[in-house]
């Protein structure tokens, strides 16, 4: 094609067969650009866990604060962790955003990854004029900041301390050997040049990092160095109930005890009042170290209860003072509806339910919605059908003569999440496997951190080997076409495994989400 005067139309048919090449190597992309994909959702769901678990551990931190020096001061130390996390978790999500504007990706095609193979606009937002812009800088200082801002509150946690210095340095990142070595900036070797849904998956790593080392911290802070006094000078009167408020009349079965509950914590003698009456011993008894009241509630408002307890240590009496209150109320007009397992009911599976009113039997409890039905007792199962939203409304007839109350409560309806795709039950962007067992290995699909265990069935999917055409492969194994193509690949080439077609084993109607695809690497 290169030699010699060309026609007009030989000039054509020359860059019509270019783009065509281009075009190929394009959709060879698509299915790693999926991959990128689904580990950004992954590390996504990570983050989310990791968010939840690390605000618990801080509450305990902070509740635990007031008891001696030592909490205090952990306390204080994991509020600065959060806050340095935050903002520069909190500033890669504002990064993040950016690149779906700046790529004009609408919020409903976000998982659409497949599209986001462009690189000009994070190129351009970090890098001009051949040095780090200041957009670019700004991503240098934000992490600087969260590394010199963590190190001193991991004083004496070498590993951790070694993790963060490793895992957020900005240095320049040398590539090539001997004479061949140069070094690259950290934008240029991170992010110039990559498509958005590789810098995005990079971010969303490095929001990963940040929860991960503040969970470590967290844990650290939690044990070890801190525990519980344990003099009973330093306890505290905690009292449980049965239930949160009490009806008119009825009879109030609060338990006070101290924090430890073996029987060696009952106390010797009791001094207790109950809305400055005292309580007789004939209304008190004892499980283990737990004290038992059974007082009647009285009328509506709020009841005190106080005195003392008194216990036996080192041949001393130790007086423990009680002041605790609770509340009766009236009859409840409300129901009680719960989903077992989720805040929202699902589209294609039975979803388990709790549906109660307070006070008031199971058989005296009617519950009707679109596609409810009652299992026993309390039990229900919502099968939801279309729609956003499904209302579900509850009758109750009160004991004692005391009529009728009703309810009702809306659910959101959400369908099944994306499955992703399986070998050998392995899921993630990329695999690792020899020849031979990618040729015996089933293909699967499976949801990921879903609430309910779905059996899903592989009925087909597309196998690319490089340099073989694509296969169309029927069930879940590779079929003779497939398992040819697999021999002529190259001992560390990349197979994919795409287009899996999936179907709930026993609700073959629904129709599931596209499944990630399977990307493998061949080491033998």
């Amino acid at each position: 094609m290169a030699g010699g005067k060309l026609s007009a139309r030989q000039k054509m048919i020359n860059l019509m067969y270019l783009v065509f090449i281009a075009m190929l190597a394009l959709n060879m992309s698509k299915e790693v650009l999926s991959a990128f994909g689904s580990i950004n959702e992954k590390l996504g769901r990570a983050n989310t866990s990791f968010e939840s678990k690390n605000n618990l551990a801080l509450a305990d931190l902070k509740k635990k604060s007031s008891e001696n020096e030592e909490f205090a001061k952990a306390a204080n130390t994991a509020q600065q962790a959060a806050n340095i996390s935050k903002e520069f978790y909190d500033f890669l999500a504002s990064e993040k955003e950016a690149i779906y504007v700046g790529n004009k990706i609408e919020a409903d095609a976000r998982d659409d990854y497949e599209t986001m193979d462009k690189t000009q606009y994070l190129d351009e937002r970090y890098y001009k004029g051949g040095k780090v812009s200041k957009e670019g800088k700004a991503f240098l200082d934000a992490m600087d900041k969260y590394r010199n801002g963590m190190l001193p509150l991991l004083a004496g946690n070498d590993a951790l301390e070694s993790q963060v210095k490793e895992d957020f340095k900005t240095d320049a990142v040398e590539i090539g050997k001997g004479t061949g070595k140069v070094k690259k900036d950290y934008i240029s070797y991170h992010f110039v040049g990559f498509p958005a849904v590789s810098a995005l998956t990079k971010m969303t790593q490095i929001q990963n990092d940040v929860k991960v080392v503040e969970n470590e911290l967290l844990s650290k802070l939690l044990s070890g160095n801190l525990k519980e006094l344990a003099s009973i000078d330093n306890y505290e009167t905690v009292m449980t109930t049965s239930k949160g408020a009490y009806y008119t009349g009825s009879t109030f079965d609060g338990v006070l005890s101290l924090g430890r509950v073996d029987a060696s914590t009952k106390p010797s003698r009791t001094e207790l009042k109950l809305d400055g009456r005292a309580i007789p011993d004939s209304k008190i008894s004892y499980d283990g170290g737990k004290l038992v009241l059974g007082v009647n509630t009285g009328g509506v408002g709020d009841h005190s209860i106080t005195g003392s307890l008194f216990y036996p240590q080192d041949g001393k009496e130790i007086e423990v003072k009680v002041d605790q209150k609770f509340t009766t109320i009236n009859k409840p007009n409300s129901a009680t509806i719960a989903a077992d397992k989720m805040n929202v009911v699902y589209r294609g599976v039975q979803n388990p339910m709790t549906i109660t009113f307070a006070g008031v039997s199971d058989n005296n409890v009617t519950a009707s919605g679109n596609g409810l039905k009652k299992s026993n007792g309390s039990k229900y199962i919502m099968s939801p059908g279309t729609g956003k939203e499904v209302t579900i409304n509850v009758n109750a007839k009160l004991p004692d003569g005391g009529g009728t109350v009703s309810d009702k409560a809306t659910f959101r309806i959400k369908d099944i999440p994306r499955p992703t795709g399986t070998m050998r039950n392995d899921d993630g962007g990329a695999l690792k496997m020899t020849r031979e067992a990618v040729g015996g290995a089933p293909v699967g699909a499976k949801l990921v951190d879903f609430d309910f265990d779905l059996n899903l069935k592989v009925n087909s999917f597309k196998f690319k080997a490089p340099g073989s055409a694509t296969v169309l492969v029927q069930g879940n194994k590779l079929n003779p076409a497939a398992k040819n193509a697999l021999k002529k690949a190259k001992r560390g080439s990349t197979v994919q495994i795409f287009d899996i077609k999936a179907k709930i084993q026993g609700n073959s109607s629904y129709n599931l989400r596209k499944v990630s695809p399977v990307i493998i690497e061949l080491t033998n």
